[in-house]
């Protein structure tokens, strides 16, 4: 396990360090009087399981540390140390791990350190999504190839759906806002229906897509997405969200709407 601290004062620094080693047998503690050396050593490639960090720092402060730190490496945890708990509430809303009042203890960062859950892998038997920023699709370590733009964008309207039946005319209002016949968008959603079907089916996952009496879904609980990790309130994942969810599709704003005003 490597472990940053970031702390001003090097006495409290050097505390905080005999603390954790303490605290973490075995473990591997850098330190850091400032939180931009600590962002270049994880831009350099160190990357921290977590980082116990002060607040009121000169330069860069804790909370402005925190936020970019979970830019750099959005699977690191973050607990922050300090003498005030003024900025506790602030702290939790960037979706801190953890939040200690000095002086800490050895007791207190094992506490601490017994509520985080170890990383959660991937589901072998799932395909897994990436939902913000970009969609893509992978299975088994490997990006899912689609023959078609739009029948990648008709499974990412599906899992936006998160497994709730929709029929042809409302992926039709949502692929093409132009508007179409009835008739042909009916045949267009068929069209990519089969597509989209016979690419999963290359790699033996076509039964995630539901389609019973002209109605549409998917099984969900065959995929592994972040969108729906965030929703049961997985804290790495929230961490990773900055912002952007399934950029290339305009119907898609609604959704990131109200992920960004309920973070």
């Amino acid at each position: 396990m490597l472990l940053f601290a970031v702390d001003d004062e090097k006495p409290v620094l050097e505390g905080t360090k005999d603390i954790l080693l303490k605290a973490c047998e075995g473990a591997e503690v850098m330190t850091f009087s400032r939180g931009d050396a600590a962002l270049e050593a994880i831009s350099q490639g160190k990357k921290p399981d977590v980082v116990f960090s002060d607040i009121e720092m000169p330069g860069l402060s804790g909370l402005e540390f925190a936020v970019k730190l979970k830019s750099l490496s959005p699977e690191t945890k973050i607990v922050f140390v300090t003498g005030h708990d003024k900025y506790a509430v602030n702290a939790f809303k960037i979706k801190a791990n953890g939040y200690l009042l000095k002086p800490i203890s050895v007791e207190d960062v094992r506490e601490e350190l017994s509520y985080m859950p170890e990383p959660r892998e991937a589901d072998k038997d799932k395909l897994v999504v990436k939902c913000f920023g970009h969609f893509d699709v992978y299975w088994n370590g490997e990006p899912v190839i689609f023959t078609r733009k739009q029948s990648k964008e008709l499974l990412a309207y599906l899992i936006d759906r998160r497994g709730a039946v929709c029929t042809a005319e409302e992926i039709g209002l949502a692929l093409w806002e132009d508007g179409h016949d009835k008739k042909v968008v009916q045949q267009r959603v068929r069209n990519l229906l089969s597509d989209l079907k016979s690419t999963l089916g290359e790699i033996g996952m076509e039964d995630v897509i539901i389609r019973k009496h002209r109605q549409i879904a998917i099984h969900t609980e065959m995929i592994d997405c972040d969108y729906y990790r965030l929703l049961e309130g997985d804290m790495d994942v929230v961490n990773s969200y900055q912002g952007e969810y399934l950029k290339d599709y305009s119907w898609a704003e609604l959704t990131n709407g109200e992920l960004y005003f309920n973070k």
